[in-house]
């Protein structure tokens, strides 16, 4: 297809960086950016320019944050022996819209993975190990249910002796249909049944 507008399609295009977002959906996306909502895309490049020179990580979580510290690490009323380990930022933001965590948080920004060279310090392992020595009582390991994520949460129970580690319940999902499970599910939900009376 002929270009019509290089700018445009240098839009829709950057559009494409964003996950999930295609040729097809990037080109409605600049659409509807510049033929309907030229206020609002104004003010969303404003704002976008805005986060990105201002937001940078927490220094004690690593968690999105305008300042050193952010507003969870802050909070007085958090139970600061206990934390939870996450892979990134965004899975920290859905335990807080589930209001289900009161203590503090550590972001690893990653999973040790060494078949593609991901080194325990590339995730903030020796961070965590730093906070831990913190005075926390109990680690609550949150991490995706993978090769890598079970890589990680060894490794992690290896270097905290003392420290009472605890994880994310995991196997059959409300409304799953345990006959399209795989047999690694299956395992996990059977070895954490419990007593039901």
């Amino acid at each position: 297809m002929k270009s019509f507008s290089p700018l445009f399609d240098e839009l829709q295009r950057s559009l494409q960086v964003l996950p999930g977002v295609g040729p097809r959906s990037a080109q409605r996306m600049a659409l509807n950016l510049i033929e309907r909502t030229p206020s609002e895309a104004s003010k969303l490049a404003t704002v976008l320019a805005q986060a990105l020179r201002d937001i940078s990580h927490c220094h004690t979580c690593y968690v999105l944050s305008e300042s050193e510290t952010c507003q969870i690490c802050a909070d007085p009323k958090r139970d600061a022996h206990r934390l939870m380990v996450v892979e990134s930022p965004g899975q920290l933001m859905a335990f807080e819209r589930a209001g289900l965590h009161d203590g503090h948080y550590f972001v690893l920004n990653g999973l040790i993975s060494p078949l593609d060279g991901i080194s325990p310090d590339q995730v903030r392992i020796p961070q965590l190990l730093k906070r831990v020595g913190d005075g926390v009582t109990e680690v609550v390991l949150a991490l995706t249910s993978s090769v890598e994520g079970e890589a990680t949460a060894h490794y992690i129970k290896a270097q905290c002796p003392g420290v009472t580690l605890t994880r994310l319940a995991r196997g059959i999902p409300m409304g799953g249909d345990i006959e399209s499970l795989d047999p690694n599910t299956l395992e996990l939900a059977l070895g954490a049944r419990e007593s039901w009376s």
